[in-house]
């Protein structure tokens, strides 16, 4: 998955939303504190020979985002931190039994969102407890990346280092797009342009540094595992309009969730080749809030790479024509997307 929003920590009224933000100031406080700039841990001898390599990637994609994608030239992602955890944040999704309707919550600075993030796993999974027991259903997970949307100077962290050399440039990229263009309240725009500008971007800089095109296989597969997830929440939505008996739906929702194992297994090990990336995530326990993040990503990447089209490959016109839409009521706003994607 890729990265998810954190909240600032900027008050509100309430007992427990006063204690969530004290958590989150604490958080994010913890996080700064630990970031070195990336040029001293480079200079340490100490430091680990794969972690330097990685660090010098880092920041050739960050100048390359600035200098050639048009994305904001600051302190973000020119430092490093060692969080000594697996994960950055994890984040808890809710959602009623018979609904896909996320139980959201809204900040100061994000607007409203369909999950609420935690430093510490403990806290998340009691908030998770907490929603269980007034009848939603839950998931929990962990996310190696934040953002903070350019209010503090966001670091690369260890959690980002165990990825490939691509998928550390295209996060720089991803969060940095989240800088230049930003949504209040529509997290499927938001992350559907800074997908794009990741994808492009990637495109670009590997054409920069003279390699070939990345592995399509790969993301193709991750598509197809999208569309796999997306058909079996629209059976969902479905059936959940139907208003069927409690039971009745009950036992109708775990045979759509068992057809989704079934229909897996299937792509996995015919088209698929035996890879078994999402083995973990088809094992666990399936619910209405695991399926929630599936789309917010890739909704309108086709509209925005038509735009990018239509500006002529022109970074700045792309990004003007994209506040445009962005600013506009809306409704206008999904007209002008749908027109965007659709066929000419």
């Amino acid at each position: 998955m890729a990265a998810w929003l954190v909240p600032v920590a900027l008050g509100l009224g309430g007992c427990s939303t006063v204690g969530y933000y004290a958590h989150i100031a604490r958080g994010e406080s913890s996080l700064l504190s630990a970031r070195r700039p990336i040029a001293s841990v480079l200079a340490d001898p100490g430091a680990n020979a794969r972690l330097k390599q990685q660090l010098r990637l880092a920041q050739e994609a960050r100048a390359f985002a600035s200098g050639h994608l048009g994305l904001p030239r600051n302190r973000s992602y020119t430092t490093y931190a060692d969080l000594h955890r697996p994960y950055a944040t994890w984040n808890v999704f809710a959602a009623p039994e018979f609904s896909l309707a996320a139980y959201e919550r809204c900040y100061p600075v994000a607007g409203c969102i369909a999950y609420r993030g935690y430093y510490d796993p403990a806290q998340a999974e009691a908030y998770a407890k907490r929603l269980r027991e007034h009848g939603l259903e839950t998931w929990v997970g962990g996310v190696p990346t934040y953002s903070t949307l350019g209010i503090f100077a966001d670091p690369i962290l260890n959690t980002m280092m165990r990825w490939s050399d691509d998928r550390l440039a295209a996060m720089i990229f991803h969060e940095l797009a989240h800088q230049r263009l930003y949504v209040k309240g529509d997290t499927t725009f938001d992350e559907s342009f800074a997908t794009f500008v990741q994808e492009e971007g990637l495109r670009q800089w590997r054409a920069a540094r003279g390699l070939p095109p990345g592995d399509d296989a790969a993301q193709v597969r991750a598509q197809e595992f999208d569309q796999l997830v997306l058909a079996t929440r629209e059976r969902l939505r479905a059936l959940y309009a139907s208003r069927l008996p409690a039971e009745a739906m009950r036992a109708r929702k775990r045979e759509e969730i068992e057809r989704l194992r079934r229909d897996y297994a299937t792509l996995r090990d015919t088209r698929w080749n035996g890879d078994h990336a999402w083995d973990a995530w088809i094992a666990g326990e399936i619910n209405n809030a695991k399926l929630l993040p599936f789309g917010l990503y890739n909704r309108w990447v086709k509209a925005f790479a038509a735009l990018y089209r239509k500006s002529g490959g022109d970074w700045e016109v792309f990004y003007r024509e994209a506040a445009r839409i962005a600013h506009a009521d809306p409704a206008s706003r999904m007209r002008e997307l749908v027109a965007l994607e659709s066929p000419e």
